[in-house]
């Protein structure tokens, strides 16, 4: 079991390592299925061991400068509202409905990163460091200012996130990811960066909620995650430079497809 944990935290780390999100829509179905967690408390453990991987994360890009820190923190502040409501949803829904609109959104992160899979439209393992450095700025509009129009449309898709963060334990990367490349301007290499620590505070606020209504968080098997997540992690920076962009989205669209298929059926099937 405490193998099977670490591995799962494995495959948690390497999709958020390489896309910036995509981890998190991974570790509900294996805890619930592969781990035998009840769903409700998954929604916890998702959020406490994607938060902290991401941490860790966040602190490798900080180095190298991919981080757009006052347009991340501005959408996480967004998220961190929207994230209690989101938990308060999670405790009020039945199982099988949390599980089935889980495997509908897995189906639209999926048909998203299958279009952004094309040739042009290069993702974080087509892209060259030297260049990513000074490339783009943290902005809407670029030339270094945000505007307020970007500022609202910032705002209004970070609460977003953060609802979909607390109803389903889900970092929210699928989403944060192509709004800071289509309304922050940023490279598909710093939105990944600035996704991590948009997922950092909004899990932060999303497990807040979760422990004051008086959920019990297993921390051990959080811990065995965030092991597996750190591996993970370690391992996606050795693959970024060997994996293609597209060819990426479409390996996780697939993998994506296949998951939410398998809860839909578990659950019907009772």
């Amino acid at each position: 079991m405490h193998a099977l944990s670490v591995f799962f935290g494995v495959l948690v780390g390497l999709s958020l390592g390489l896309t910036g999100g995509g981890g998190t829509l991974l570790a509900v179905p294996m805890l619930v299925y592969g781990l035998a967690v009840p769903a409700a408390d998954a929604v916890g453990i998702s959020l406490a061991s994607v938060g902290m991987t991401s941490l860790l994360g966040v602190i490798q890009r900080l180095r190298r400068g991919h981080v757009e820190v006052a347009t991340g923190l501005m959408f996480a502040a967004a998220g961190m509202v929207g994230a209690p409501l989101g938990t308060q949803i999670s405790l009020l829904l039945p199982e099988t409905a949390l599980l089935v609109l889980f495997s509908g959104i897995m189906l639209g992160v999926a048909a998203f990163m299958w279009r952004r899979s094309e040739p042009d439209l290069p993702g974080p393992a087509a892209e060259p460091t030297d260049v990513l450095a000074g490339e783009s700025k943290p902005v809407c509009d670029g030339n270094g200012q945000i505007t307020t129009r970007c500022r609202v449309i910032l705002l209004l898709t970070g609460v977003l996130t953060g609802v979909l963060s607390g109803t389903f334990g889900v970092g929210g990367g699928f989403v944060i990811v192509p709004a800071m490349v289509t309304f922050g301007g940023m490279s598909m290499h710093r939105a990944v960066g600035t996704s991590l620590l948009i997922i950092v505070l909004v899990s932060l606020s999303g497990v807040t909620s979760f422990l004051l209504r008086g959920r019990t968080l297993d921390w051990q098997l959080t811990a065995l995650f965030l092991i597996g997540g750190a591996l993970g992690l370690t391992l996606s920076t050795l693959l970024v430079t060997r994996i293609s962009g597209p060819r990426l989205r479409r390996i996780f669209a697939i993998g994506i497809v296949f998951i939410a298929l398998f809860v839909v059926a578990r659950t019907l099937m009772g």
